[in-house]
Parts: C-alpha cells; structure tokens; sequence
C-alpha cells in the first residue's frame, strides 16, 4: 500500500492554508536562556555537591541542623567558586584555563571524598590529584585542538 507523504507545516515562509503565517519555531539556543542558564546552573550544581558532601559526611546516619548547615555552607562555597572561577577562566588562554579548570574539579572531588568516613587525607589528596590530572589532559586537549580549528589558514 502507497501513502500520500504529509504536506510540510509550511516552513518556505508562505502562509498556511488558513491564512495564519506559518508558526516560528522557539529559539531554543537564544541570549534568554543562556541567561538565565549562566545562574541556573551555578545553583543546581551547588545544591547537587552540598546535598552530596552532606550525605557523605554523615554516613547513612540520622540527619541533624549540623548536617544541613553543612551542607547549605557547602552549596553556597562551591557556588561562589564555579561562578569565580567561570568569570576567570574567561580571560586566560589555553593551559591556565585548563589548569584552573582542573584544579577546581580536582579540590572539589578530594573534598567530596575526605568526607566519607574511610578517607584518609593522603587518599583524597591522591583522589583530587589523580581526577584534576586526568580533566587537565582533556581540556587541554579540547582547548589546543579547538583553537586550531578556528584559527585562519595562512598561506
């Protein structure tokens, strides 16, 4: 059996058969939502990592006001630093954007590690050195072989 392929919605600009203009599709990608993504996503992560290290320092006990206050202190910390260090890494060329970068990430996941009780702090140390190392060698590697991509060709 044969079908009729479906008409398109009219997307070559010309008005529909109704008469109405054909219907704009949204911007998904425009300056409002890289807005409102530039605070948005500051705050998810930091009550991701605060809700986090919260549960790691009490290991499977009874939550307390301590913990919690833990936890929001931790939030907003690791807020204050992700926008600090976003705003910095702006300027920086390719290996201090790395290195900053993995330094960031590095810390973070040390801290998230020493706060399970079986962590020693030679551990996490290792942990955030060995996470920080291995995110350096990536971004490096994205920065050097994006930059080279967007520079002009010479002749």
């Amino acid at each position: 059996m044969t079908y009729a392929a479906p008409a398109s919605g009219g997307t070559s600009g010309r008005a529909l058969p109704s008469g109405r203009p054909p219907a704009r599709t949204p911007d998904v990608f425009g300056p409002g939502v890289h807005a409102a993504a530039k605070w948005a996503v500051p705050v998810v992560l930091g009550l991701i990592y605060g809700y986090w290290a919260a549960a790691n320092r009490r290991g499977g006990g009874p939550i307390t006001g301590w913990n919690l206050l833990f936890g929001f202190l931790t939030a907003l910390a690791f807020m204050a630093l992700y926008v600090a260090v976003r705003a910095v890494a702006q300027r920086l060329g390719r290996e201090p954007h790395a290195v900053l970068w993995a330094a960031f990430t590095g810390s973070a996941v040390g801290f998230l590690y020493r706060q399970s009780e079986s962590a020693t702090l030679l551990r996490s140390c290792g942990m955030g050195l060995l996470v920080g190392l291995a995110l350096f060698l990536m971004l490096f590697y994205w920065y050097y072989t994006r930059e080279e991509a967007e520079r002009p060709p010479t002749a």
